[in-house]
């Protein structure tokens, strides 16, 4: 594993009685980034966490997480003891008040950041007698995140972090994982639903569906690199054939010819002149857009 990866899988596979739930997935996230692991529910996207973090063993493959093995016993135990972790469940001792979560969570934790827990804990008006079990949804994620970011930790999981939160609250734990990667130290990985939101703050992004890494890179990259040709002809569209490498999509609709390509745009657009269009138009696609086009490509 190299120096500036933070978590590498190669070709990690996990079956659940039959059913494969990934297969074959390689992930590379550098140190000090903010990765974004976008999927389909069902897509393995949790089932990965869970390998990282020594919660379930692969059935054939690795993963690394710090150059550390996940699936060793005593690897697993140190990687966690570095790592902040929130489940989309936000799991917490329901009886203990916030302040006690809070002392019982710092106690574990050398490099805990008392003064940070406090300012956040203020923040997000967090009432420090109530029980965990009485707090709202928003609530209870408002604390499991402060009980991730304010551990020192190195790395950072996080499981859809903003469910059960409203705009603002959201907002502010956007803000909140920006500053935590500001220094360099600290890597986080997070999947969510919300692109919207991994387009704003990611730096790297992963696209899996059933079960593989189906595109990855830097945001702006895989943005650039997508694009829509959009052909548009005196009459009826021809049935083109495109012999370009990078093809994800075609569809015809009466005047109108739209290509979508990943890589290589140019070429298609010389392929598509010899077909006399009326005009050419290409354009880049958003993180949506792309996201909905590749797992229609894998299907």
């Amino acid at each position: 594993m190299s120096d500036r990866l933070a978590i590498e899988t190669v070709d990690l596979h996990k079956s659940y009685g039959g059913v494969e739930a990934l297969r074959g997935l390689n992930l590379e996230v550098p140190h000090g980034t903010i990765f974004g692991f976008l999927g389909r529910n069902g897509a393995g996207k949790t089932t990965a966490i869970k390998i990282l973090l020594g919660m379930a063993r692969p059935t054939r493959g690795s993963a690394r997480v710090f150059g550390l093995d996940a699936a060793g016993q005593s690897s697993s135990v140190a990687i966690r003891a570095r790592t902040g972790f929130v489940s989309e469940d936000k799991d917490l001792l329901g009886h203990l008040s916030v302040t006690q979560a809070i002392r019982f969570t710092a106690a574990f934790y050398p490099r805990w950041r008392r003064d940070e827990a406090e300012r956040c804990q203020a923040r997000v008006e967090l009432p420090a007698d109530r029980k965990v079990k009485d707090l709202s949804r928003g609530m209870r994620t408002k604390l499991a995140l402060l009980l991730a970011l304010c551990r020192g930790a190195e790395l950072l999981v996080l499981d859809e972090p903003t469910s059960g939160l409203d705009p603002a609250a959201a907002e502010e734990v956007l803000h909140a994982l920006v500053a935590a990667v500001g220094g360099g130290d600290t890597t986080v990985f997070f999947s969510s639903h919300q692109i919207a939101e991994v387009e704003q703050i990611a730096d790297r992004i992963a696209i899996v569906d059933r079960g593989r890494v189906a595109a990855s890179g830097g945001l702006d990259d895989l943005r650039a690199s997508y694009r829509r040709i959009q052909l548009v002809f005196d009459g009826a569209a021809p049935e083109a054939v495109f012999r370009s490498p990078g093809l994800v999509r075609v569809v015809r609709n009466h005047r109108v010819l739209s290509v979508v390509v990943s890589g290589g745009a140019e070429r298609f657009i010389d392929e598509a002149r010899s077909l006399q269009p009326v005009t050419i138009d290409s354009e880049p696609l958003t993180l949506k857009e792309v996201f909905l086009e590749t797992v229609a490509r894998e299907e």
